[in-house]
């Protein structure tokens, strides 16, 4: 809805200082005798004239304007480089700091650490974007999430790796995969983990190659019995799905956890897009090294590329959870999509 008010009432709301109003430098109060038009013609009094007593608020004024200026000098003469330029991360963990009115400032993480988050999961330093494959295996919750070990801007992504035991207090373990292989040189990118029957873990990521095409690779445990899932291989027939001729070879990622039918087939469903249309495409697998394309699960024409897709089924009746394989009366299944263009998440039923 539209919620700008009338032109022809005045506002509801008073607006506020800018970020840029309140930190610009205070520029010194002017003096009302050198300003005013008819004082300004008699710089010089009179001799005959006693004289004139400046009031005390223009002394005040002046001292304080002379008390900026030193402190302002003072501070300037403190920075090394006033007008350095900032580099995309410090060895410390936190990006470098730079206000070029004042020059460089040596920020630390223990300076910083009141901004961590005091609940919500965060790396011990650098970026991380989306969660990936989160599962639960031998007493530890286990969440992988996009990860530059090198600077705390968007690069280099790898999947990072932390465990917990109450979803609260997480410790972080080595990153678990790194972009080394061709068809994922470019970055190891969102991915969904599906656990089957007998305890195997499939683990399927979008990779991009060293030519820059965005393709769907398997990795699963090195050692299911590690309760830590330290170590992760990647399936040597990678990639196990490439896009379709249809679409843009840069427009088909981040695959979701497969579920399985009645026919004992396993599906799931990658973001693409055809033109402007947002789709969200369904590949079908028995084994999870091989793959077919089945349909379009869903499209909405002018909502772009969709990605980070989920699909899975919600109760009518139950406040319980469903995992994503049931199926049956009173279920209705849900699919959210994330717009790249717009920037926004959206859910349909």
């Amino acid at each position: 809805p539209d919620l700008t008010p009338p032109t022809n009432n005045p506002p509801l709301f008073k607006p506020i200082l800018s970020p840029l109003s309140l930190h610009s430098q205070p520029q010194p109060m002017a003096d009302p005798e050198q300003n005013h038009p008819l004082l300004q013609a008699h710089e010089t009094p009179l001799l005959s004239q006693p004289q004139p007593r400046r009031p005390i608020f223009a002394a005040a004024v002046a001292f304080s304007t002379l008390l900026f200026l030193s402190l302002a000098a003072l501070i300037l003469d403190s920075g090394e480089s006033p007008l350095a330029a900032p580099t995309r991360g410090k060895k410390e963990g936190v990006s470098e700091k730079v206000f070029r009115a004042y020059g460089e400032f040596a920020w630390t993480n223990d300076m910083l650490q009141w901004q961590r988050t005091g609940y919500h999961f965060q790396p011990q330093k650098n970026w991380m974007n989306d969660p990936d494959g989160p599962l639960y295996h031998k007493g530890y919750y286990h969440l992988f999430y996009q990860y530059n070990p090198d600077s705390a801007v968007w690069g280099n992504i790898t999947w990072g790796h932390a465990v917990s035991t109450d979803l609260i207090h997480w410790k972080y373990l080595p990153i678990s995969m790194v972009p080394d292989q061709w068809y994922d040189i470019n970055g190891v990118w969102t991915g969904s983990a599906t656990i089957l029957p007998d305890g195997n873990i499939m683990m399927l990521y979008t990779g991009d190659t060293d030519d820059y095409v965005q393709v769907q690779n398997l990795a699963y445990p090195a050692n299911l019995s590690d309760p830590l899932l330290l170590d992760w291989v990647k399936y040597p027939g990678n990639p196990v799905m490439t896009p379709p001729e249809w679409i843009g070879k840069k427009d088909f990622r981040d695959p979701t956890t497969a579920w399985v039918g009645v026919d004992r087939v396993w599906r799931l469903t990658i973001g693409s897009k055809l033109n402007k249309t947002g789709v969200s495409l369904v590949y079908k697998t028995t084994n999870f090294t091989s793959y077919e394309l089945v349909d379009i699960l869903h499209a909405v024409p002018g909502t772009g590329m969709w990605e980070c897709v989920d699909f899975y089924p919600v109760s009518t009746t139950s406040k319980n959870g469903l995992d994503t394989s049931a199926y049956g009366p009173g279920i209705k299944h849900l699919l959210k999509a994330s717009l790249d263009d717009e920037k926004v998440d959206y859910y349909a039923l």
